[in-house]
């Protein structure tokens, strides 16, 4: 198999014990400045990449040195950006099954309880959708789906405005999921996991070599359980097989197939709890202290989803390194959510005919159901052909990178039948806060659904990047990029009454955009990489498929983010530091006109700005360290609308000003390895800044590891949220989704 390899130069002094001293700094690369740092006569470490890294279980760590996130395959100290990486390891080892899951272990991620509890991510301050900034193997996976981990080699964030590498959307950034592919080896895992709330998974891993350069991978994974105690069940189901031919020769080829079925329940959330009547401003407003597992849905209710996703790639390696890699995906999304939105009764409904607030809620408090359906169709081709090599060119050498890439896109959205418009619409019986859980389900089969609207996009892009080498520890990066994107939204329109006639509208969309990035590197040496950035990016009206005849004709919102950073690793290459100071600014915002509030303008602006730092890696003999910490201080709506919900001096919601994540663990002799870690996310305010904000919290995470022989089986027990803290996870201006309690999990792994 093909690795990349680099050369690190290593003095007698390297040592990471002292890297726990002066919050670790000590024993990084500042040291290289040093006389000795520089003796030719020192014998180097070759250390492989992480790709490389993934083949052999005993250097499976925290560190990742590499990334394909930048299009091409990249050192990350290469990358002008803040990128953070979340491996394999870490993610068996926190026990991370889903991308939420994962992104919580990130700094500067807060989630929108949107409608249906998708993946609506904010970074930064800024909205991920994931319409568009959700990439797998680099190729845009824009449906709403619970995605798995569970054949997942690693889950790549790169942080601020990256359209030129993407193309529409990634304000915030973007987040690229890296599949496992076939290895040139046989080797086999399986994991089953027994946890709290009648929680069984089992996920396969098997990599067959079938040749001296072919290879088929097999990833298996199925999940019972009853949904964290929410009251509804959880059903999951997922295969993924990859072969691959030509491994490590000129040409390879590869075919993958995935396919995720989730036959979930879904707890759509919880009223905030008031302590006054009225619509003012409420700064005390808080979250029931009600368990995680308090569930007041209907037992009907459901979140079923389905992804198919066949890809085929090509990978043609030229003399010199240079390599072209050509990628096609074909993929078919289904959504089915049947969800109750659950608020309190009127007050002539309670019990004392009054307006619930904290003062008066009661076990007879009545809570009432909504209906929520978010049913859905999607269809994607998605393919793109990207070179990366080196050149001399002027006396120079250029890093090239560039590449075409085209979407086409289609999405179909169905309503529900009003009882006006002909469709039988189930009645939901109303439940009392003391009786959760009550088991009242209504026959969703008796609903009838009609199109609500169509929608389908072409586009195409084109980017070339040049990272230019100066001098020998001088770079300067810049790149640019061309996006063509054409829209047709179709909305089917139903009166009020079962005879009237359907009233169909086309809306269209033309968007040409060009996007930029510039960056210089100074690395003085192997092991210190500083950079300045500033890049772009935009987002058209179609990024959710939706137009109308407000936003239609709209050009692109458009970003740009400005970063001063730094990333340094010890002298033995087993830990790394990742620092960075950023200001993020959207220019030109959607925002609604005060006086006429159908017409949309390009008025509005806000900025956030902060600090970063990761860590990663080994520390001392034993030690696994990862950690990621954001402070954002300065986070502003400079230019707004009344309508917008977020005034102009407001602090943007869903923008903690403290997010941070910590994972240690300790090997213990030759059996045992032990792990603990802290969560942490900072006081928010739910979309719409409707005048409160839920608390920040900390929860705690634990790990034991025992390997009785070195090839048998390991047991790992896990507890998640250690001490049952109470929190609000996800935030939305009417209702909030709790996060999980305690969850106990027994993981048994058997290789082969």
């Amino acid at each position: 198999m093909k690795t990349t390899q680099r050369t690190i130069t290593r003095t007698p002094t390297a040592s990471l014990g002292a890297l726990a001293a002066g919050l670790g700094l000590t024993g990084l690369a500042w040291a290289q400045t040093s006389p000795k740092a520089a003796e030719p006569a020192e014998l180097p470490v070759v250390r492989t990449q992480a790709a490389a890294e993934q083949d052999s279980p005993d250097s499976k760590k925290y560190l990742a040195t590499e990334s394909r996130i930048g299009k091409g395959k990249q050192e990350l100290r290469d990358i002008p950006q803040s990128v953070t990486v979340v491996t394999e390891k870490l993610m068996e080892d926190r026990k991370l099954d889903t991308l939420k899951d994962t992104l919580r272990q990130t700094a500067g991620i807060s989630f929108q309880a949107a409608e249906g509890g998708e993946e609506d991510i904010r970074l930064r301050g800024f909205a991920l959708q994931t319409t568009g900034d959700v990439f797998a193997d680099g190729l845009r996976d824009p449906a709403f789906y619970d995605r798995d981990t569970f054949f997942l080699e690693r889950i790549e964030v790169l942080r601020g405005s990256a359209s030129m590498l993407f193309g529409r959307g990634s304000t915030g950034g973007a987040v690229n999921l890296v599949n496992k592919a076939p290895r040139l080896k046989s080797a086999g895992k399986v994991d089953i996991s027994l946890a709290s709330h009648d929680n069984l998974r089992g996920v396969l891993d098997w990599n067959q070599k079938l040749g001296t350069t072919s290879a088929l991978r097999l990833g298996a994974m199925l999940q019972r359980a009853d949904n964290n105690g929410a009251g509804t069940r959880l059903s999951k189901q997922g295969v993924a097989a990859s072969f691959a031919t030509g491994i490590g020769q000129a040409d390879e080829w590869q075919v993958g197939i995935y396919h995720l079925d989730n036959e979930n329940g879904i707890n759509y959330g919880l009223p905030w709890l008031r302590t006054q009547a009225g619509n003012a401003p409420d700064p005390t407003t808080d979250v029931m202290r009600l368990a995680p597992t308090a569930y007041f849905g209907m037992a009907s209710d459901r979140n079923h989803g389905r992804a198919d996703q066949l890809t085929l790639s090509h990978t043609h390696r030229l003399d010199g390194g240079g390599e072209w890699i050509t990628k096609l995906r074909l993929a078919d999304y289904d959504r089915d959510q049947r969800a109750s939105t659950v608020r309190f009764g009127a007050a002539a409904v309670q019990p004392d005919k009054a307006a619930v607030l904290a003062s008066t809620l009661k076990p007879t408090t009545v809570l009432t159901r909504g209906f929520q359906p978010k049913v859905q169709q999607m269809q994607t081709l998605h393919a793109q052909s990207d070179y990366s090599g080196r050149h001399q060119w002027l006396g120079l050498t250029h890093e090239i990178q560039t590449g075409a890439d085209i979407a086409i896109e289609r999405k179909q959205v169905d309503a529900a039948l009003s009882a006006a418009q002909g469709g039988l619409v189930p009645v939901k019986a109303t439940t009392l806060l003391g009786t959760p859980d009550d088991g009242a389900s209504v026959d969703e089969g008796l609903r009838s659904f009609r199109r609500a609207s169509d929608y389908s996009a072409k586009a195409a892009g084109v980017y070339v990047q040049d990272l230019a080498q100066l001098r020998p520890d001088f770079k300067l990066l810049g790149g640019l990029r061309f996006d063509h994107l054409a829209g047709e939204y179709f909305s089917n329109a139903i009166p009020n009454n079962a005879s009237g006639p359907v009233t169909r509208t086309s809306y269209r969309m033309t968007v040409n955009q060009w996007s930029w990035r510039a960056g210089a590197l100074w690395q003085p040496s192997p092991l210190q990489s500083f950079h300045a950035s500033a890049a772009t990016s935009f987002n058209t009206s179609g990024d959710a498929y939706s137009l109308n005849a407000a936003n239609q004709n709209i050009p692109p919102e458009k970003a740009m983010n400005l970063e001063l950073g730094a990333k340094l690793d010890s002298e033995d290459g087993d830990f790394s530091t990742r620092f960075a100071i950023f200001r993020t600014t959207k220019l030109h915002e959607r925002n609604t006109d005060p006086l006429t509030p159908d017409i949309v303008t390009l008025s509005g602006k806000r900025h956030a700005a902060g600090v970063e730092m990761d860590f990663s890696g080994q520390v001392g003999d034993g030690w696994q360290v990862f950690a990621s910490w954001m402070w954002l201080p300065i986070a502003k709506i400079d230019v707004s609308s009344a309508n917008s919900g977020e005034l102009q001096g407001d602090r943007p919601s869903l923008t903690p000003r403290v997010t941070g994540t910590l994972w240690v663990t300790r090997e213990v002799g030759t059996e045992w390895r032990f792990g603990a870690g802290l969560n942490a996310r900072g006081r928010q305010a739910p979309n719409r800044n409707p005048g409160w904000e839920a608390r920040g919290f900390v929860t705690a995470d634990v790990m034991a590891e025992y390997r009785p022989d070195e090839n048998g089986p390991t047991y790992k027990l896990n507890i998640s949220n250690l001490t049952n803290k109470l929190y609000a996870d996800a935030l939305y201006s009417g209702h909030y989704v709790p996060g999980a309690g305690r969850i106990v999990t027994l993981t048994g792994t058997y290789t082969f």
